[in-house]
């Protein structure tokens, strides 16, 4: 199935309305920070970086920026955008969704004004109901391919595929046991860890720091199971979910390099070293499963395929009366000749009666 031309347009149109929301807060956060690189320290998570106001946005606005333009363009020119809107979709409802109870809360209303608070509000309905309608348009403005040539989506291939099964899995097998660890060392900060609270920072509008860890590990999952079994949605869920993973390990690195911390890595505890090693591994991962899913897999087009032939292509024959034979298998003194060539076919064996 593909999507028809209408529902490419509108999808392109809302991934364009959610990429300008994410732009005009980075910019808002850019001009108050007065520093752009004060504002990825931020980001990063360094104890000395000092601003002149509290920003509203993390690292992982500027990720769903790209995923935003790159699936209006890829709506735009290809007929095969459905699963690029319903991931784009599936990550806008698990990122915002949250802001719609955090937004109000204490610690918000300290850390923000009421003016950018309500703006933050009404971005977040905004968001909820355009990663919605991707989804809706991406499953009602399906269509039969028109013509046998006309190409569907394609999985990744057979080694891209169990490439990024094992490092999208084991990223995400990682996020978990690391919320679990979580769990037991500081019980005292949830339920607030993942539905947000007094206790815990976090960006305006962005999720609490558990709901996100958990959404994205879901996602690394789905993608890492769909490509394995090479699933026509794997490609946007995994490029996707890599790409998000890419920019907690980017700033897990920054942190690194920030402290030296591998020249103290002996003197480190135990806890500290894994955590180091996570960084590093869903650095990997990230980088691992985005260039295994780069490349599209086998096309699979619904008629035969003009370039390629031999069997697996195509739907399956149909009943119906028996297709004439290849130039090659016909009857003597009928079409081509057996050694083929090019040219008028030579005259019946046979003058019919009455010539």
């Amino acid at each position: 199935m593909i999507l028809t031309r209408g529902a490419r347009v509108t999808g392109a149109a809302l991934s364009a309305v959610l990429a300008v929301i994410v732009a005009c807060w980075l910019v808002r956060d850019v001009e108050a920070a007065a520093d752009f690189g004060q504002l990825w320290r931020y980001w990063a998570g360094f104890y000395d970086v000092r601003l002149q106001s509290m920003p509203a946005t993390s690292a992982t606005d500027v990720i769903l920026f790209v995923v935003y333009v790159a699936v209006a363009v890829a709506a735009l020119r290809t007929t095969s955008g459905a699963s690029a809107l319903v991931v784009a979709g599936v990550a806008t409802l698990g990122v915002r969704l949250p802001g719609l109870w955090t937004i109000g809360n204490r610690r918000m209303e300290s850390a923000y004004s009421d003016d950018l608070r309500s703006r933050a509000l009404i971005c977040a309905f905004v968001a909820l109901a355009a990663g919605a309608a991707m989804i809706i348009t991406a499953g009602a403005g399906r269509r039969p391919p028109a013509d046998s040539y006309e190409r569907t989506p394609s999985g990744p291939g057979t080694g891209a595929g169990v490439l990024a099964f094992l490092a999208l899995c084991g990223a995400g097998a990682v996020l978990i046991a690391w919320e679990i660890r979580q769990l037991v060392r500081f019980p005292e900060i949830y339920p607030d860890w993942y539905v947000g609270g007094n206790r815990i920072a976090q960006q305006l509008t962005g999720p609490p720091p558990g709901w996100g860890t958990v959404v994205l590990a879901l996602l690394c999952l789905v993608a890492g199971f769909s490509a394995v079994v090479r699933a026509r949605h794997a490609r946007p869920f995994g490029l996707v979910a890599a790409a998000m993973l890419l920019a907690g390990s980017v700033l897990g690195l920054m942190r690194i390099v920030h402290y030296d911390m591998f020249d103290h890595f002996g003197s480190l505890g135990l806890e500290v070293q894994l955590t180091l090693v996570s960084w590093i591994f869903q650095l990997l991962a990230a980088l691992t499963a985005l260039i295994a899913l780069a490349v599209p897999g086998p096309v699979r087009a619904p008629g035969p395929d003009p370039w390629a032939g031999g069997p697996g292509w195509g739907p399956a024959p149909q009943p119906g009366p028996a297709a004439p034979p290849y130039p090659g298998q016909l009857p003597p003194g009928y079409g081509y000749p057996q050694g083929g060539g090019f040219g008028p076919p030579p005259p019946p064996s046979q003058p019919p009666p009455g010539w």
